[in-house]
């Protein structure tokens, strides 16, 4: 009970303390308003002015970074994509050049003298066939019989005669070459009459 009355007590005088009034109140002036000192501030945050820029600052340089990677990976992207269709066409002239053989001995099975016409007519078939994949593929024969001599498309291995044509050109063909896309798969053996 004593605590209790005591409590009460403290109450009171605490409520009539911010009554009094200043003894004099024509000297008395009007308080200003006190800036809150920073330790008083809500959450201990201080100046929020300084920490807003800086987290801008950090914003732009962190979307800067995302779009300087977005860029890479897009770059890196179509790399690959490059890449990929060069290796795939590397790959499909590497094919061509293994089947060239292939061809070889096909022309040479169709032009040798057979009495069975079955086996000709099953040839003339399978080499029709491989030829018409290859022209699909974009397979082109280099075979120039008769025109200007370019090293760069065939090999000279002999040499003609005047009498086989004009200086300078492929008399005869003895082997075909081959391009795929522009790409020299075989140069093509030729005979060359000499300049």
């Amino acid at each position: 009970m004593k605590r209790k009355f005591r409590r009460e007590k403290d109450k009171e005088e605490n409520s009539r303390e911010p009554e009094q009034a200043p003894e004099n109140e024509a000297n008395a002036q009007p308080e200003a308003p006190q800036e809150e000192p920073a330790q008083d501030a809500p959450d201990g945050v201080t100046d929020l002015k300084p920490l807003l820029e800086a987290s801008r600052q950090k914003a732009e340089e962190y979307l800067n970074l995302a779009q300087r990677v977005q860029a890479d990976f897009d770059n890196f992207r179509r790399r690959n994509v490059n890449v990929r269709a060069d290796a795939f066409e590397d790959g499909a002239r590497e094919l061509v050049k293994t089947l060239l053989p292939v061809v070889d001995n096909l022309e040479r099975a169709l032009a040798a003298e057979s009495t069975d016409e079955t086996l000709k007519s099953g040839v003339a078939m399978v080499y029709k066939q491989l030829t018409d994949i290859l022209q699909k593929r974009g397979v082109e024969v280099i075979d120039r019989a008769g025109e200007k001599f370019d090293p760069n498309l065939e090999s000279a291995v002999l040499q003609g005669t005047e009498e086989d044509g004009e200086k300078g050109t492929v008399c005869q063909v003895l082997q075909k070459g081959y391009r795929m896309g522009g790409v020299i798969l075989r140069s093509a053996m030729v005979k060359v009459v000499p300049e």
